[in-house]
This record gives structure tokens, sequence and C-alpha cells, in this order.
């Protein structure tokens, strides 16, 4: 896998990653997501896939899933993650809530790369979830 970070001007920078997609970072939210944003959103993002690809593999009927992250971080220099809580908000059809809670549990303990990495970094990581049934 990779990546290249090209410094545009000031604290604004381009990446292209390997698959051929281009994000703009920014350190002044000008022009782009902050680095730090960024690795909450390849949280989300690699949570969600296994929490979705889970359920529907348990033939559950997801229309939605959302990861809303808050973390706080260190004061100190660098001020790394210390607590990350991912609550995600499910909504389905007739979902089962045990099977929502199990999916989210094999995320977060056996599949879900970038939280494994951040927890055996030191970041506490919680999780909590909501079923929504729609019709």
């Amino acid at each position: 896998m990779k990546t290249s970070v090209a410094w545009q001007e000031d604290v604004h920078f381009t990446a292209q990653t390997g698959s051929g997609f281009s994000i703009e970072i920014d350190g002044n939210q000008e022009k782009g997501a902050r680095p730090m944003e960024l690795i909450l959103a390849g949280l989300g993002g690699c949570t969600s896939y296994d929490v979705v690809k889970i359920l529907q593999k348990s033939r559950q009927d997801v229309v939605s899933c959302v990861a809303d992250i808050d973390a706080e971080r260190s004061d100190g220099v660098p001020a790394v993650f210390t607590k990350i809580n991912i609550k995600f908000v499910v909504k389905g059809r007739k979902l089962k809530s045990s099977m929502v809670e199990r999916a989210v549990k094999l995320s977060a303990e056996e599949y879900c790369s970038a939280s494994l990495m951040l927890e055996r970094g030191g970041v506490e990581i919680t999780h909590s979830y909501e079923v929504i049934e729609v019709e």
C-alpha cells in the first residue's frame, strides 16, 4: 500500500492514494481536512465497513449505518488521541439488536485494523450503537 503527499503551500498538502484518489489536507482547515481528522475518518470507514459487511452476511436488512466519532487528545505535544468513542446509528428493517451488537464487537476486537492499531498504541476506544427501525 502506498500514498504520496505533496506540499502545495503554507500548511496545505495533497495526498494521492495508491488506489488513485486525491485528498486535500490543510492544517488551517481552509482547503482540506486536518491530518488528525483523517485518522478518525479512516477509523470510521474501517469499522463501518466491517459492521455493514457482517450485518449483510447475517442477512440483516441494513439501509443506513453512520459512525459518529468523538475523540479527545492529550494537552501536550504531540497531541495524540487518548480516548475515542464510536457510536453506530444503524437503520434497517427488522434488525436484531443482538446482531448489531455482535457486528460492532467483532469489528472492534477482530477485524478493524485501524481500531486495533490505535488501541495497541494506548488509545482507549469505546463503542455504542443505536438501532432504528425503518419501513
